[in-house]
């Protein structure tokens, strides 16, 4: 298939080297004219406008957002809109909220352009893993695009979850459960690691962790790697940072009346951390969050 991508950042730019390598064509798109000069540097072609982008794609297009949420997201879905011919998609991967994709959705069915929302899991090692695709929207236009998540997804790894919206809803659901797995792991090693009488080796616990037990997971694989690398987490500051997802989910929770007492409390320690908090805990958070999703570590030196 041939598709076009807008937003060449920490996901972006693997889906289309995932797709490529899948035998799709791209044609990419983004703002930073030095990001599309790595795409072009792999032999990606690459346009220098959304004008430019959607003239150079063939009809029925196919339009792939990896944008950051936001207004950013809306404006240019809005501008997309604006170019396109009805019975084209687009595709936002992004985390948006799910009421505002709910609302896009409204929008570009008047002018009969579909609209999937594409919750994606895998971070910065989805090239290698695949990614974990939660898909919204019109069934027919996802029957279109199988081709496209049967390169990006390991197998059993997407599905239509249901109509415009859900897939975000589902995504957020996904990122407040980690919000806790990842509390509880980085509590547990605190723990470990403030029990001096032992002398515990914290990185060999968590090697043996991750074979034959019942907490053995990716994200205890990536603690393992964190810890090999510098058991300490010296360098790294104790200061947690959010997406948005988690404050969703736990608003969703009060709307709905369904308690979530893990996920709020995994928030709310987030919120902790940034006031000065010297935890280790929060040390290997922060930590984590690098590790898996490319985000941004504060250093404490």
């Amino acid at each position: 298939m041939e598709l076009g991508i807008i937003g060449l950042g920490k996901m972006g730019l693997n889906i289309c080297r995932r797709l490529m390598l899948g035998g799709h064509q791209v044609l990419v798109y983004d703002s930073d004219t030095e990001v599309l000069k790595i795409a072009q540097r792999e032999n990606i072609s690459t346009s220098n406008s959304l004008e430019s982008l959607v003239k150079n794609l063939p009809k029925q297009r196919v339009l792939w957002m990896m944008l950051p949420s936001g207004d950013i997201t809306n404006s240019t879905i809005l501008h997309l809109s604006d170019l396109l011919d009805k019975g084209d998609i687009i595709i936002d991967g992004g985390n948006s909220y799910y009421k505002n994709t709910q609302l896009m959705a409204q929008k570009l069915s008047k002018k009969d352009i579909d609209f999937l929302d594409v919750g994606t899991s895998g971070g910065v090692w989805g090239l290698e893993n695949g990614y974990s695709l939660m898909i919204g929207g019109n069934s027919n236009a996802y029957s279109k695009l199988v081709p496209l998540f049967k390169t990006l997804a390991p197998s059993k790894g997407f599905g239509h979850v249901g109509s415009s919206g859900a897939g975000h809803f589902v995504k957020m659901i996904h990122n407040g459960i980690e919000y806790g797995m990842m509390q509880a792991y980085a509590e547990g090693f605190d723990l470990l690691k403030s029990k001096e009488d032992f002398d515990l080796d914290i990185k060999s616990i968590a090697e043996i962790w991750n074979h034959g037990s019942v907490v053995r997971s990716w994200i205890l694989e990536l603690i393992s790697d964190l810890l090999t690398e510098d058991s300490s987490l010296e360098d790294v500051a104790p200061f947690v940072q959010d997406s948005g997802e988690g404050k969703w989910t736990v608003q969703e929770s009060l709307d709905l009346e369904i308690p979530t007492p893990v996920i709020s409390a995994s928030l709310y320690s987030r919120f902790y951390s940034r006031n000065k908090n010297k935890s280790f805990s929060a040390k290997l958070l922060s930590a984590l969050r690098n590790k898996f999703g490319g985000h941004e570590v504060f250093k404490s030196r």
